[in-house]
């Protein structure tokens, strides 16, 4: 948990950099993602160093050059145990001279370090705004995973608060519920193929190391999660760099996050290479044919970026590979051939297992659009029985633009450390779709579909002729008979039958979009 103290130090920070003249939230994370990228290279040659004279040996892995350049200055000025404690002035030039263009330089020969450095560049020109960062930075212990973890979060956070780039980020809880759902292992390779700043990634590999501390002491496993089990794929240099770096500050030593535009690139080199996917992909957009990738129009005709990305996971998936990814509500009923043949394919080739229905205000600010959970396992053979629904009415926050708790932190998300109330089971639906996720083969196959949650046998799905999916067209509600002496029911019958129009005229407006 990141102290008073240390939040206080990063907010005194962004301030500075809004009042230094760098406004856009994105440029201040990558400005400080630099830095810590930075004493991330001077931290690994310490250890190299330490470990050579320990041991008696010459240093395997050498970050830093020996010696002087040419105009006699030396190497280790770069390093930033040493720069740190130049005056203001002399830091500034160190670093916008020469430790910017030795990034660059590591990032044009394929470095592991560098990768996503190849046009790194010190985005302000305020000395004294430099050296405070650099002492912030300096002070916060670095050496505490979840301490490096929580400073980046923090930051990532203040992303989202910032208005129109909160798409990045998938709210935190809902990011754990889907990972709590999916229960990652030790062996798997876990790919989010519109990775953003990592989250999913992120949260995965923390899932792991409360649930398997084990793996760490297996040479072949731990080397398995730090090298090939986290995938990210991204199109935005900047969201790469972030997202590099939030794995690397949560201990993932080589994570795998690269440059790729998903839905134009052939994917043959990695079909059915992961066994799990968790991905919130960009919705609403459409591609040109010319400019999508053809092995996933093989699979469903559109130019829809969301049918896209759900047959990219398809391919992508191993055979008995997973998924939980978030989907708009069109996905659910659309009319068109794409949509019911997907749904169909889904349904008919695949196991579809879940689907929880969220609330529109889930990513407010930034969107009320309606998005439900799609969780479903790749097999090719069929193997939907059942599809259990779950209809999530709160998430912890009010559904308005402001998101504000309304419960106390300790209460919030699928794993809250603190027992709720029946009243606040209501405010926090979560923890009650977790564990009747896990009983969806069991008890909730009895439950009537006026509950809350309750499942719907593929023969029932079929029998819709388009293999609807929404959860309204399933959901039965139940309708208190209306006593006229009594004018408080006659208002609550007329709500609940207000709700029921509004959610069809919802319905309606998607599908004619």
């Amino acid at each position: 948990m990141l102290t008073g103290e240390i939040r206080n130090q990063v907010d005194q920070i962004w301030n500075a950099f809004w009042a230094g003249g760098v406004s856009n939230p994105l440029s201040v994370i990558e400005q400080i993602t630099y830095l810590l990228f930075i004493k991330r290279l001077d931290d690994l040659q310490t250890l190299e160093e330490n470990k050579a004279a320990n041991l008696g040996i010459e240093i395997e892995r050498r970050i830093f050059p020996d010696g002087s350049d040419e105009q006699g200055r030396p190497y280790s000025d770069l390093r930033w145990s040493r720069f740190k404690n130049f005056e203001a002035r002399e830091m500034m030039d160190v670093v916008a001279d020469r430790v910017f263009p030795f990034l660059r330089e590591l990032g044009e020969e394929g470095s592991s370090y560098g990768e996503h450095m190849k046009d790194a560049r010190l985005g302000f020109s305020n000395a004294a705004l430099l050296a405070k960062t650099v002492d912030m930075l300096d002070k916060i212990p670095m050496e505490d995973r979840d301490t490096k973890g929580d400073l980046y979060e923090y930051m990532l956070g203040k992303i989202a608060s910032a208005g129109t780039n909160g798409q990045f980020r998938t709210p935190r809880h809902i990011i754990q519920l889907m990972v709590e759902m999916t229960k990652p292992t030790p062996e798997d390779v876990i790919c989010d193929p519109a990775a953003g700043t990592c989250g999913f990634l992120v949260a995965a590999g923390e899932y792991l190391r409360d649930n398997h501390p084990a793996l760490f002491r297996d040479e072949k496993l731990r080397r398995h999660f730090h090298e090939r089990m986290f995938h990210g794929f991204d199109f935005d240099p900047t969201m790469l760099r972030i997202g590099s770096m939030n794995m690397t500050l949560h201990g993932v030593d080589n994570p795998d996050v690269s440059y790729r535009d998903s839905l134009a690139e052939e994917h043959g080199k990695d079909a059915g290479k992961y066994s799990l996917i968790l991905a919130n992909p960009p919705f609403a957009g459409s591609l040109d044919y010319e400019t999508t990738a053809k092995d996933l129009q093989q699979i469903v005709k559109t130019k829809k970026t969301e049918l896209l990305f759900l047959a990219l996971f398809l391919r992508l998936l191993k055979t008995g590979g997973r998924a939980a990814v978030v989907v708009p509500d069109g996905i659910l009923f659309g009319s068109s051939n794409a949509h019911k043949s997907l749904r169909e394919m889904l349904v008919e080739k695949h196991k579809l297992e879940g689907i929880v229905k969220l609330p529109s205000g889930v990513f407010r600010p930034y969107a009320g659009v309606s998005t439900a959970i799609l969780l479903f396992t790749k097999t090719g053979v069929g193997g939907t029985e059942n599809v259990w629904f779950y209809d999530l009415q709160a998430d912890g926050f009010s559904l308005d633009d402001k998101r504000n708790p309304l419960v106390s932190d300790e209460k919030l998300g699928a794993l809250p450390s603190a027992n709720l109330s029946e009243g606040e089971l209501d405010k926090n639906n979560l923890p009650d779709a977790l564990s009747r996720w896990f009983e969806r083969e069991g008890s909730e196959l009895e439950n009537p579909q006026t509950a809350q949650s309750f499942c719907v046998s593929k023969d029932d799905i079929a029998a819709t002729g388009t293999y609807d999916l929404s959860l309204n067209r399933y959901k039965q509600v139940e309708h208190a008979e209306i006593e006229h002496d009594k004018p408080a029911d006659i208002i609550k019958d007329l709500r609940a039958l207000e709700k029921d129009i509004s959610d069809g005229l919802t319905k309606l407006e998607a599908m004619l979009a």
